[in-house]
């Protein structure tokens, strides 16, 4: 209705505007012969409430376009209302904080909603104390997000994931990219999106300049020029977007592995410094992997990115803040250096580890690795009661079950289809109490166990009967014996066995569908 409303108002302002115009024009064709004293006395006056009429009607344009849009991001959500929010955060620019944006991008005058964020998918989740950046592009050869997002959530207690916000931003102008990327994070994390911890947000197309008349610096081409500034920009648009969402806010990029709680980490990092002087907390010696900064510092830390964001990639800015900060120019490099790691203080071991191979530039390869990283602890061994241990898939070179079963290795088996199984039959039976699978890992946690139940084979044959007779409806038997007593939710099986099925005979894992990726044991438990 306000659309309508306003349509009427641009069409009277115009139609005000056009006989406005039309009087004036034919005005001027009267012949000199003869003209009114009354009409030359009303002329200035007609020339005034034209342009008048003009500003009007430009104004109440701008109202309509707003109201279009206001518009349109109701209908987005009416769509999907389950994982797009509807707050005040749809009309604020992330930089409009910043008084001098246009100054160090004039370009965006041009657009006046080139700064809005496109919140494609979260629900305005705010006060947290964690906040993780993720910029991703579109590469050529290999996308590693969705494994990043899985090691980063990999280990997070429920209380870690409360007190935490994901934001993945897409920093491409390309919508149809940005909505993909959008619905397989939704796919693959369903619950994390529906919960607010993750977001997935883009930059208007007009966001980004024109990076054709970069000036070639350091040697480096004018693709990599391109490639570094716009990371400038994307950094910045990030961390502005972030400002307001929590206390403490860590930088990091597409293509990395997490090392078990790290938030945890970082967080008791923190509160064990003993000064609040810092600037940057590193935990990672890469790039501009792992770095944290608090939120408040934000917006100084944007502004000079961007006084200097065509000329320097990010790290090397990064720099130049501690040193403008912390340096006395009359003193020499090594006082420098003491003061700037006041400011800047590092963790060990490193909490991130890059693992792409193909980098975000075109035809780079990029063979980095964090020396401070160290090993993962890719698999947790118990020791558990003698058995048998046999399973359809195959394994891959040296992890096979019955290493895993036995605490020595995971278990990483090849891409399995409905009917695989993995069986555990024990050498006598006994009373199990209880059972914990845990599929995927740090590294590989995609590798995990979907459609797949936890089945019992028990002594006592009156417990099948009972289970036949209705006595156990909680309980599904199968064709072979078996009660199907669980099944793995979120990459995870675990469950008590009660005594009235005891003793247990063997356990089965039985996959029900077809998957795509390999499956991987990381943690087997049998509890006794």
């Amino acid at each position: 209705m306000r659309c309508k409303h306003s349509s009427l108002l641009v069409a009277l302002c115009l139609g005000t505007f056009l006989s406005f115009s039309w009087f004036t024009h034919n005005l001027t064709d009267v012949r000199e012969e003869y003209v009114h004293p009354q009409l030359i006395a009303l002329y200035p006056r007609v020339l005034a409430a034209e342009e008048k009429s003009l500003n009007v009607s430009q104004q109440l344009q701008r109202v309509l376009d707003s109201l279009k849009r206001h518009v349109q991001v109701q209908r987005n959500v009416s769509t999907n209302n389950s994982d797009v929010f509807t707050t005040k955060e749809f009309s604020l620019a992330p930089m409009s904080s910043l008084s001098n944006v246009y100054f160090y991008l004039p370009h965006l005058k041009k657009h006046t909603h080139s700064l809005l964020p496109n919140i494609v998918l979260g629900h305005g989740r705010a006060g947290v104390s964690l906040v993780l950046g993720i910029p991703t592009v579109k590469r050529e050869k290999q996308s590693y997000l969705l494994s990043t997002l899985s090691s980063l959530l990999y280990d997070l207690t429920s209380e870690e994931k409360d007190d935490c916000l994901i934001i993945i931003f897409v920093a491409e102008a390309d919508a149809q990219y940005v909505y993909s990327v959008a619905d397989d994070i939704k796919k693959k994390f369903p619950h994390e999106v529906q919960s607010g911890l993750m977001e997935v947000v883009s930059p208007s197309p007009y966001f980004y300049p024109d990076f054709s008349n970069l000036k070639e610096t350091f040697g480096d081409s004018k693709e990599r020029v391109k490639w570094r500034t716009k990371q400038n920009l994307d950094y910045s648009f990030l961390m502005l977007y972030a400002k307001d969402k929590g206390s403490l806010y860590v930088q990091l990029e597409d293509d990395i592995v997490a090392k078990q709680g790290y938030s945890q980490t970082m967080k008791e990092f923190v509160r064990h410094q003993s000064s609040d002087d810092w600037l940057i907390l590193e935990f990672s010696q890469l790039g501009f992997i792992g770095k944290m900064f608090r939120t408040s510092n934000l917006p100084f830390i944007v502004e000079f990115i961007l006084m200097f964001y065509k000329d320097k990639p990010i790290d090397w800015l990064l720099d130049h803040i501690l040193w403008v900060k912390a340096c006395n120019p009359e003193k020499d490099a090594i006082h420098c250096s003491r003061q700037k790691d006041n400011l800047r203080i590092r963790y060990k071991p490193s909490l991130f580890q890059h693992v792409g191979l193909h980098s975000s530039l075109h035809g780079k390869i990029q063979n980095l690795k964090d020396k401070d990283f160290g090993k993962q602890t890719l698999y947790i061994s118990h020791s558990n009661p003698p058995a048998e241990v046999t399973t359809s898939l195959s394994a891959y070179q040296s992890h096979t079950l019955d290493r895993a079963y036995q605490g020595m290795d995971f278990f990483w088996g090849l891409t399995p289809v409905a009917g695989d199984y993995i069986k555990i039959k024990f050498v006598k039976p006994l009373i199990v109490k209880g059972y914990l699978f845990k599929s995927g890992n740090i590294e590989t946690n995609g590798d995990q166990f979907y459609n797949t139940t936890v089945e019992v084979l028990c002594e006592n044959s009156s417990v099948l009967n009972n289970a036949h007779n209705g006595q156990m409806s909680k309980y599904e038997t199968t064709t072979d014996g078996y009660l199907r007593i669980g099944a793995f939710e979120d990459g995870v099986a675990a469950g008590e066995i009660p005594p009235a099925l005891q003793n247990i005979s063997a356990i089965r894992l039985l996959i029900h569908s077809d998957s795509d990726v390999w499956v991987l044991l990381s943690e087997i438990l049998i509890k006794v």
